[in-house]
């Protein structure tokens, strides 16, 4: 009994590594593609789903393709319908591992266990390296099924050990409903659908379970993976996430409850549709093995996720409407003083974890810029009492970037391929300057109030020149808030015209100033605000268009 256990789960245990190495292999590989696929990602939501499909299949986890999905929403880089249309294909692309398992590539384990190895640990690219860890990820999990199958089979007879898997019989509705249950809860534990999958295709491939009670497993399998996708948006305070995640789960738990309700039927249907692509009799015994039964398994979970996503593309928006209604409310006030809470959800999948970041660094520029236009308001008005905020924002900022930095070092130490390393690299710049510019903004803030307090006032022409410069700044600091979100084709020229600008209106303006110096038009102590004031805004400039070279990956 105790062999049974410690070798069943082992081999559980194996094909849990194994994907987890083949799905963070793939992604190393595949990440450049990926990001480019889900970057011209189109609002039609046949075309998000077949989309969905083939990031999921290239990186052999639904799980995965969805906490990224959660990530771009969060970002705003992908509209909720678009994400929701690709979650659907996602379910349909995690079924190609099962797929993959019922071809039996048993043999196949140890070679590529041991050519894995040799690729992982002993080449010099590292682009082999990832290739050497998505195939010994392989290896694994086809070894880890052969250990499993070995586990199972000394209980074959065992009167006790059938009697307990008789009672999983979907002929009954109590039957049935514990095979969802039971299958859903499996699911939760170990947080793979494609795990458990794999464990119901051997207890079935062993005769220890029938294929109507395989299939029932899976349908709970299926509602089981939307647990990840719930994990994701913990700490997240972006609504979308919210209800990308709800649709998910609606998705799911809708499309299994439906199935249910003819699963006598779909069961027949799937029998029908293996048959006639060719294979054996469901109940065919070869030896101690129920040899078939694997492909009925595989082809049924896929039949299950293409009825049910076509079904869901169908009422999408009524489904987003419903996801809506059961999430949380969305707060008509931004709330710019909110730290990051990044936690360890994403840590596992880069790229979700770069692009949830990324987020964050877009909501600290748009902080910066929110603080700068009250600050340089207080020209305008002279109001002492707002302008006294600047202390507890500059704090706020230099707490962002404390928060981001820690981040942005935990993904690079979990281990990234170069391209994700540059881009870590580039956020890391975005998130330096970002922050000089509230050191450049209380600089303006401490001038202003020493104006206020000393009760000075500028010229005319002075303040008109101000509010030239003002003005161009706060145009280059909307530029590069919007770029972090969508980059224009034309990103770089506008950003090098503006910077431009700001230093040659920085030297006339001072010029100027320098001639109402000599015409006694102005007095020494403003004069000496407002260089102090000309100065630091043109240091905004200078940070904005490093931010800028950044955005586009210059640097």
């Amino acid at each position: 009994m105790v062999k049974v256990i410690i070798t069943t789960f082992g081999g559980l245990g194996m094909f849990i590594l194994g994907m987890k190495m083949m799905t963070e292999g793939l992604q190393m590989t595949a990440g450049k593609r990926i990001k480019a696929i889900l970057s011209a990602v189109s609002s039609n939501r046949v075309i998000g789903c077949l989309t969905g499909t083939v990031v999921t299949a290239m990186v052999q986890s639904s799980s995965a393709t969805t906490v990224m999905l959660i990530g771009f929403v969060t970002a705003g880089l992908m509209t909720l319908q678009q994400a929701v249309g690709m979650i659907l294909g996602a379910n349909i692309g995690t079924t190609v591992t099962a797929q993959l398992i019922a071809f039996k590539l048993t043999s196949l384990a140890l070679p590529a266990i041991a050519l894995g190895v040799v690729l992982k640990y002993f080449a010099q690219q590292k682009k082999t390296r990832y290739i050497g860890e998505v195939i010994l990820g392989f290896g694994m999990l086809f070894y880890g099924m052969t250990v499993m199958k070995h586990g199972l089979s000394p209980i074959k007879s065992d009167p006790a050990f059938l009697d307990f898997f008789t009672k999983f019989d979907p002929n009954s509705v109590g039957g049935l409903l514990l095979c969802v249950v039971v299958g859903a809860l499996l699911t939760i534990m170990v947080q793979s659908s494609s795990a458990t999958i794999g464990l119901t295709m051997t207890l079935a491939s062993q005769g220890l379970l029938t294929f109507p009670g395989a299939m029932a497993l899976v349908l709970g399998e299926n509602i089981g993976t939307t647990i990840t996708a719930e994990l994701a948006t913990i700490g997240s305070n972006n609504i979308n996430a919210h209800r990308a995640a709800r649709a998910h789960t609606m998705f799911n738990v809708i499309g299994v409850t439906l199935m249910l309700c003819i699963f006598p039927l779909f069961v027949k249907l799937v029998e029908a549709v293996t048959l006639g692509m060719g294979a054996g009799p469901v109940d065919q015994v070869v030896g101690d093995d129920v040899v078939n039964i694997a492909r009925y398994i595989a082809n049924g979970h896929t039949m299950f996720n293409v009825i049910n996503a076509s079904f869901f593309l169908l009422v999408l928006p009524w489904l987003i409407k419903v996801a809506i209604l059961l999430s949380p409310k969305e707060s008509a006030d931004i709330d710019y003083y909110r730290l990051p809470n990044f936690g360890d959800r994403l840590i596992d999948t880069p790229i979700a974890a770069i692009v949830e970041t990324r987020s964050e660094i877009l909501r600290m520029a748009e902080t910066a810029r929110y603080t700068f236009r009250k600050t340089v308001k207080r020209l305008t008005d002279r109001d002492y009492k707002k302008l006294a905020k600047w202390r507890q924002v500059e704090n706020h900022l230099d707490d962002m970037q404390r928060e981001i930095m820690a981040y942005l070092t935990r993904i690079y130490q979990s281990g990234v391929s170069e391209s994700e390393a540059k881009e870590i690299s580039s956020l890391i710049r975005m998130t330096n300057n970002i922050e000089r510019i509230g050191d450049s903004v209380e600089n303006i803030a401490q001038a202003i109030e020493d104006m206020l307090e000393g009760d000075l006032s500028f010229t005319e022409d002075a303040k008109h020149d101000l509010d030239q410069l003002v003005e161009k700044v706060e145009a280059f600091m909307d530029l590069i808030t919007s770029a972090m979100r969508q980059r224009p084709a034309n990103f770089m020229t506008l950003a090098d015209s503006i910077e431009n600008t700001i230093d040659a209106m920085r030297e006339k303006f001072r010029d100027d100033h320098i001639q109402r110096l000599r015409s006694c038009e102005c007095g020494l102590d403003q004069g000496l605000i407002y260089v102090n004031l000309l100065t630091n805004l043109e240091k905004i400039g200078d940070y904005c268009f490093n931010i800028a070279e950044a955005v586009a990956g210059k640097k």
